[in-house]
């Protein structure tokens, strides 16, 4: 299951942030925190994309200045988790075009529409890119 997303940059500001479990305030600005210390300081080329981490798993992926960050189970598939987040960055390509920092920051509410559409209650639930982009088409004719 997961327990949290965050997209940070390189600066640790965090772009996105999504929750799936209880935490107060000021748990989340800690968490938020050691989670971008923790996989800022990882060097790319010579250590894995997991990171052992709160009785939890950090699987990360770095897209241009962002870090696209999931705090999973330890005993969940890590390569699972790495693949969705890859498919997460494809589909927002695909719908925004290429995608940047920015059109994380003006176009969130998009942002989150396609992790919703991805993600239910922590678990993954579509991983088709094709029906992933058709229902957010669909989204997109009803406003």
């Amino acid at each position: 299951m997961i327990r949290f997303i965050f997209v940070q940059n390189r600066q640790g500001k965090t772009r996105l942030e999504k929750w799936y479990g209880g935490y107060s305030d000021q748990e989340k600005q800690k968490l938020k925190a050691e989670v971008h210390r923790t996989v800022a300081s990882r060097d790319q080329k010579h250590q894995s994309n997991f990171v052992e981490f709160h009785n939890n798993r950090i699987v990360y992926r770095r897209y241009a200045g962002l870090f696209f960050c999931f705090c999973i189970d330890t005993n969940d598939n890590e390569l699972a988790y790495l693949e969705a987040i890859h498919l997460f960055v494809e589909v927002l390509d695909a719908y925004h075009g290429n995608v940047c920092e920015l059109d994380l920051v003006f176009n969130f509410y998009l942002v989150y529409a396609v992790l919703d559409e991805m993600i239910l209650a922590g678990e993954i639930q579509e991983t088709s890119r094709s029906v992933i982009l058709s229902r957010l088409e669909h989204l997109n004719n009803l406003e």
